[in-house]
């Protein structure tokens, strides 16, 4: 340890160094900085803390622990804030437009203020959909030794003995539509689903994420499952501020951990867990920041061959605590190693191979029932699947766990906007065999390539979950079940196939085939290209500059797509 500290661990900060740097030093004793600690590595502690949302309403208790860590194992932290939007909250408002642009707005600001302040390492805490695929995005390229702590899932909220989610809320508005559920007992699913802090409670995008995390090697191992209000989570976040300055004794750097073998991992477990359809824009997005190949079809390599296990939500019985009781995601991983499906080879953020780490965890537990056996999986292939055809060129993404019918044909009827779908849904326009179509809410045609579980919650709340499809050039929150397909690429906003769909027009959903199509002649396509004028981009404050640069979905929609030279 006293080797340890006299070497000199600083990457970056060495910059201040020096007579001529005197001003800036002068500005950092400000901050309480005292000579002996201009020679310590300076640790950023990021964290995405805000009070609008349960997922990250405790965040800022968690940069204070990681600050007092970073101090413990000879560093000098220095704490920085960075924006988040809620999902859940702006979801079916004008706000939900600013979601997945969000996820790059926080990888930018979070990789300015560590590039900015020439920091050696940083930890990032995040507890929401975007900030943790964003915080990400920034790790890989901020180019430091580096680690990310998810805040926590929530705990389940409890009504007449029964788990309930924020979900159930939104598949009980359905219910209350249908005539099944009085307006009184909608509102006590209301009051009693979301209990307190931590990202919501099934496999929903934020645990997805966080699983996805861990199993890319980015994470502690264990620190995916522990729910947000234990203290086994505070203790993640104290080591990960140990963590992070061992990484930088031993020279591990993000770009050793997030190889192409890891970006496999995470594909692998996202598939057994039963993940979110987010995960593909956001591992895309990742791999991309990272300079790893990795394309929207790989993941149907992993469909074909990964089982899906878990029984959680939204299409199972379970919520995340639930596996954590069990033994978590690493007690998932260790199974999933020990019968070939992951690199055990590759290196973590604990300086050890992901094989090491698991060696050191205990298996699931005896008898459980979260997740199901190999030789009796919840289904024998993954439940992402990317579907092709005329309709999707480039691709689109269906989750099709819990889904029985693997064929589906039905006539569309098509909208440019959400709000008019669950208008027609509302008034029980949209019968069951119907596909309901909702266009030019891509990446740029939103902008924002909003979510759709205000819509799909509906439908499953008036039982037309499986009878009635569901497709768009947007997305679906992790939240959503049912027959849905979403990222349709290209998008309608870049004149994509979809733009030229019309209300009565069929089209075919088939899992087996992996088929996304409409039967529309080509000749009647190129009818329908020359008669449609393409609304123009929007183009003010951020959301216009994110339609003039976001890719498309079917590569991450990240901002910086371009031919890069490193």
């Amino acid at each position: 340890m006293a080797d340890d500290q006299k070497r000199d661990l600083r990457i970056r900060s060495h910059v201040y160094d020096g007579m001529v740097k005197s001003p800036n030093r002068a500005l950092m004793r400000a901050t309480g900085m005292k000579d002996a600690d201009f020679k310590k590595p300076i640790v950023g502690v990021i964290s995405t803390w805000a009070e609008n949302t349960p997922c990250n309403m405790h965040l800022r208790g968690f940069g204070e622990i990681a600050k007092k860590s970073v101090i413990d194992a000879g560093g000098w932290p220095v704490q920085f804030g960075t924006i988040t939007v809620s999902d859940g909250i702006s979801m079916g408002t004008p706000g939900m437009r600013y979601s997945l642009p969000s996820r790059d707005i926080i990888a930018d600001s979070v990789e300015t203020a560590i590039k900015g302040h020439n920091c050696d390492a940083f930890v990032a805490i995040g507890g929401c959909d975007k900030n943790m695929p964003g915080s990400m995005i920034a790790i890989a390229n901020a180019e430091v030794p580096a680690i990310f702590v998810y805040g926590g899932t929530i705990a389940p909220g409890k009504l007449n003995g029964k788990d309930i989610d924020l979900v159930s809320v939104f598949e009980a508005v359905g219910k209350w539509n249908h005539h099944d559920m009085p307006a009184e007992e909608v509102r006590q699913i209301e009051c009693n689903a979301c209990p307190g802090p931590g990202g919501c409670g099934g496999m929903y995008t934020a645990n997805t994420m966080a699983s996805a995390i861990e199993a890319l090697g980015m994470s502690l191992p264990g620190s995916a499952s522990h729910p947000a209000a234990t203290a086994v989570k505070k203790q993640d976040v104290a080591a990960a501020g140990q963590a992070v300055l061992n990484l930088l004794k031993k020279g591990i750097y993000p770009k050793d951990i997030m190889t192409r073998e890891a970006f496999e991992n995470a594909i692998t477990v996202v598939m057994a867990l039963g993940g979110s359809t987010n995960a593909t824009l956001h591992l895309l997005a990742m791999a991309h920041a990272a300079n790893v190949d990795l394309t929207l079809d790989d993941f149907n390599t992993f469909q074909k061959k990964v089982p899906h296990l878990a029984d959680l939500k939204p299409s199972g019985k379970y919520v995340f605590q639930d596996l954590y009781k069990v033994g978590g995601v690493s007690a998932v991983m260790k199974y999933l190693l020990a019968n070939g499906y992951l690199h055990g080879d590759c290196l973590t953020v604990t300086g050890k191979t992901l094989a090491e780490n698991l060696a050191e965890v205990p298996s699931l537990k005896a008898g459980q029932k979260v997740i199901m056996p190999l030789d009796h999986p919840k289904r024998k292939d993954g439940p992402l699947i990317i579907l092709h055809g005329n309709l999707a060129p480039e691709g689109a993404v269906a989750k099709v766990s819990g889904v029985k019918v693997r064929h589906h044909e039905g006539t569309a009827k098509v909208f440019n906007n959400e709000e008019d779908a669950i208008e027609a849904v509302l008034a029980d326009k949209v019968v069951d065999g119907d596909v309901v179509v909702v266009r030019y809410v891509g990446p740029k045609g939103g902008p924002g390539m909003p979510e759709m579980l205000s819509l799909s919650g509906i439908l499953v709340g008036k039982g037309q979950g499986e009878t009635v499809a569901l497709l768009t050039d947007g997305r679906f929150s992790g939240g959503t079940h049912g027959m849905v397909v979403g990222h349709i690429a290209p998008e309608a906003q870049d004149g994509g196939p979809i733009a030229y769909l019309k209300t009565g027009d069929k089209v075919i959903i088939d899992q087996d085939t992996r088929e996304l199509t409409m039967n529309v002649s080509d000749e009647e396509l190129a009818k329908r290209r020359q008669e449609t004028t393409i609304p123009p981009l929007y183009s003010r404050g951020a959301l216009g500059k994110y339609a003039h640069i976001v890719s498309s979905s079917a590569k991450g929609a990240v901002t910086d797509f371009w031919n890069r030279q490193d």
